[in-house]
């Protein structure tokens, strides 16, 4: 099911012995697209400290009480790395959390979590083997490519022939923690409307002038199908939509 991801923001995140704080922000994968972290303010236990909380993590979300739950105990989280949670995470850095909460790394396999379709898969292996501690510890070197999503909000979206709305939310797969559409509001073009973008039509995300470059056209956006709610986007809707684009859609293989 797909959610906003902004009803995520301001969650109450548990332990399993008490309340670690709330949600405040999302790092994700800038080229898969998936949530891997929860930035989180701890409560006065901590001092308000900023952590990072995996999805692998995370046993419920209770989207009407507002609340997440999770597998740790308060003392791990406040014993856990400490990550600089306003620059871009390093893969060193994100090495570091995983290797402290044992967690499976998803870099290097070919699914959205490593070999795993989801973050409730990885978990079931919490643990990593000697051999596979060295193979990560070999493959942290590159770019950084964990982002803010608070950051991103409001880039303007660049089409092709033009700018055409900017960045209100993502809409986030509740299973996957993927960030299957970006919601994008035309109103300084189209008052009022807003309409649902893809991540493998952005050609580019530059962080410097703030825009999403996206290989579409104006005329083509302004046409696309109305996005109002998570609830109609179904997979008829996503058929008339990537039917719109003429281009292939996601789950067909």
């Amino acid at each position: 099911m797909l959610r906003n991801l902004s009803d995520l923001n301001g969650m109450s995140l548990h332990a399993r012995d008490g309340d670690i704080g709330k949600v405040e922000d999302f790092y994700f994968d800038d080229e898969s697209w998936v949530i891997r972290f929860l930035i989180v303010r701890t409560g006065g236990w901590l001092m308000g400290k900023r952590v990072l909380v995996s999805p692998i993590s995370v046993e419920r979300v209770d989207w009407l009480e507002k609340e997440i739950r999770t597998r740790l105990q308060r003392e791990q989280v406040e014993n856990s790395p400490e990550v600089d949670t306003v620059m871009p995470v390093s893969r060193r850095e994100e090495l570091k959390l995983h290797l402290y909460y044992d967690y499976p790394v998803y870099w290097g396999g070919s699914a959205l979590w490593g070999n795993y379709m989801d973050p409730a898969a990885m978990a079931l292996r919490m643990r990593l083997s000697e051999p596979e501690r060295k193979e990560a510890e070999k493959q942290v070197e590159g770019d950084e490519h964990l982002r803010s999503s608070r950051e991103v909000t409001g880039y303007h979206i660049g089409a092709v022939d033009g700018d055409i709305g900017h960045v209100e939310d993502f809409l986030v797969e509740d299973h996957t923690w993927a960030l299957r559409y970006i919601v994008v509001d035309t109103r300084n073009w189209l008052p009022g409307r807003k309409v649902l973008i893809f991540p493998e039509w952005i050609e580019e995300v530059d962080w410097v002038d703030r825009k999403v470059r996206v290989t579409l056209s104006r005329g083509m956006i302004e046409s696309s199908p109305d996005f109002e709610s998570p609830a109609q986007v179904d997979r008829e809707y996503e058929g008339r939509l990537f039917a719109h684009y003429r281009l292939p859609d996601y789950w067909s293989g």
